[in-house]
């Protein structure tokens, strides 16, 4: 049984807080959001309903006004028909209209009486009338007992651009500034002329305007009226009015709106703004239906049910806390065990890379030392070599000593290759060898050495075949790619069985040129095939011929640094094969096609 490593125990537990300090911040961020967006949801909904309150009211409100505008229209319409008005109006004898309007308005003016309104929405005693002539401008009566009272400035007013062709809808204020302030709502109706149809002028009459209904209203809510930027609220204070009538004209200059709302204080308590036009298209001022709504009971409501969410969030953070702590500790079992494994993978990787260390500087020594000693040796072969040269070259020398010398020469020549193969090798393993690969004509190469061969002795007579194209340029170097043609077709001659044969072929696939070279003789043993590319290796049927086992090994390493690969394709049944790979090179407009 593997001892946990003490060292690992204080990670452990701070990977366990860790945790239990992230779900903890999760559950309270959920926890958070959910209380702000439910608050933010019961906010909405409060203003939602009053809205939807308020747009009922609204409706309500325009529907008496719509139905008491069309009674009202006809009935102006017909005194507006009425013989003696017109006479009055056409024939310009306007001294003569207000007498002779008088007894046709007799059943529509409450005589001025103010204690006589009716306090019903529908009724339709009018307040005051006047006549707009054909410019707009006021008809002023020379007595207003009987058309109701209007002080010069109420009068003016009245006064239009022109007069109308359609009704208008206007609100006049009344003692302004004093203690029984009110508002009147104006009514505009075209008079026709009967012989060019257009308006020669206007009966204005002034009602008590309809009011919301109180019983209906939100409880709290007080309404008025806007127009030429004052407002009349007669439930609030002075100061309430010029504050609400101040931020009101700002709202409606930054956007005109046609209705609108937006939150305010009044009187020190937070309420809700709504505003309505009242006249819109209206050659009057524009007016605005003003209802005002306190928020206090909302906000409280609000208030009761943020400390209800508090609580059911502080029992949910406490379970959520308890929870916490025992999955974190279930949770952090296999991390526990992780981190244990962790360890004994980390003493292991360690103790492989101090091996693997030894191992690149045991390869190093042996690079090295293979370097050295192929440049040590290179000087005393060759001056070996040059002595037995000069000695073979003396005439006193006997035939059989002449021989003997003739094959140490030979020799030196042999050791001579295995020095510079290993040499080579030892290149290769340093990371020293570079190549400048350019394009390359294999089967240029093939033909040179073809020819080299050719011109030695054959005592084996081989039949050669070849099947390649005219020319397959390959990404290398030449002087390593000759070298791997020397050694593949060197072997392919010197295993080779009397009277046997030889087969070169290039396949060109997929971007890569595949050199396969085959010859007959004695198959590798299956044993044998995987140590056939190692160094100094020399199987049971190359006992006999020369070589040092070098050449297979040199060969592979320089096609994979060419970025290619040889390998054996096979060996059995009197047939040998070997198959090496080399990257086509870029076409180029420089590269010319040779013939074999």
């Amino acid at each position: 049984m593997i001892a946990r490593p003490p060292s690992v125990q204080p990670g452990l537990a701070s990977f366990r807080t860790k945790l239990l300090i992230a779900m903890m911040l999760v559950v309270t961020a959920v926890t958070a959001l959910a209380l702000f967006f439910s608050q933010r949801n019961v906010a909405t909904n409060v203003k939602r309903d009053l809205e939807r309150e308020f747009q009922g009211e609204l409706a309500w409100f325009h529907s008496v006004q719509e139905i008491r505008h069309a009674a009202l229209a006809e009935r102006c319409r017909a005194l507006a028909r009425r013989s003696r008005i017109h006479a009055a109006l056409e024939d310009n004898a306007l001294d003569l209209l207000y007498p002779s309007a008088r007894d046709e308005l007799v059943d529509v003016m409450d005589g001025g009486q103010q204690e006589s309104w009716e306090p019903v929405a529908h009724a339709f005693h009018a307040r005051f009338y006047r006549f707009l002539d054909s410019r707009g401008a006021v008809i002023t009566p020379r007595d207003d007992r009987d058309v109701g009272p209007l002080r010069p400035a109420e009068e003016a007013q009245l006064a239009l651009r022109t007069a109308p062709d359609q009704p208008q809808t206007g609100y006049l204020r009344r003692n302004a500034g004093a203690a029984g302030e009110t508002v009147d709502e104006v009514i505009a109706m075209p008079i026709i002329s009967t012989e060019s149809g257009q308006p020669v002028a206007a009966l204005v009459l002034g009602f008590k305007p309809i009011a919301l209904p109180a019983k209906s209203a939100t409880p709290g809510m007080i309404s008025g009226i806007w127009t030429q930027g004052l407002l009349h609220l007669p439930a609030s204070s002075e100061a309430d009015r010029a504050i609400l009538a101040k931020r009101l004209t700002q709202e409606l200059a930054a956007a005109d709106h046609a209705e609108h709302s937006f939150p305010i204080e009044v009187g020190g308590s937070p309420s809700l703004l709504f505003y309505l036009r009242l006249n819109p298209g209206s050659l009057f001022p524009p007016a605005y239906e003003v209802c005002i709504y306190p928020l206090t009971d909302s906000l409280a409501r609000q208030q009761r049910l943020l400390w209800q969410f508090s609580g059911a969030g502080a029992v949910l953070l406490l379970g959520a806390f308890i929870a916490s702590h025992i999955l974190s500790r279930r949770l952090s079992v296999p991390v526990e065990k992780l981190a244990v494994d962790s360890e004994e993978n980390r003493t292991q990787r360690q103790r492989a890379e101090a091996e693997l260390e030894l191992t690149h500087e045991e390869l190093q020594r042996s690079a090295r030392f293979s370097a050295d000693a192929s440049h040590q040796l290179k000087t005393p072969v060759t001056v070996l070599r040059a002595g037995l040269e000069e000695l073979l070259a003396g005439e006193k020398l006997s035939g059989e000593v002449r021989e003997e010398v003739a094959t140490l020469v030979h020799q030196t020549f042999r050791l001579t290759s295995v020095i510079e193969d290993l040499l080579l090798l030892s290149r290769m393993d340093a990371g020293r060898l570079q190549l400048n690969p350019a394009p390359v004509d294999l089967v240029h190469l093939i033909a040179g050495w073809l020819d080299d061969l050719g011109a030695l002795p054959d005592p084996l007579e081989l039949t050669l075949e070849t099947d390649y194209p005219d020319a397959v340029f390959i990404e290398g170097e030449k002087r390593y790619t000759t070298l791997i043609l020397q050694n593949l077709l060197e072997n392919a001659r010197k295993y080779n069985r009397p009277g046997g044969r030889i087969r070169i072929g290039i396949k060109v696939e997929d971007g890569w040129a595949v050199l396969v070279i085959g010859n007959t003789g004695a198959a590798i043993p299956a044993s044998a095939q995987e140590h056939i590319f190692q160094r100094f290796h020399r199987g049971v049927i190359g006992e006999n011929l020369p070589g040092h086992g070098l050449g297979l090994n040199l060969a592979r390493e320089l096609a994979r640094l060419h970025r290619g690969d040889l390998r054996l394709a096979r060996s059995d049944a009197d047939w040998t094969e070997f198959e090496a790979r080399f990257r086509l090179a870029p076409p180029t407009p420089a590269t010319p096609n040779r013939a074999a």
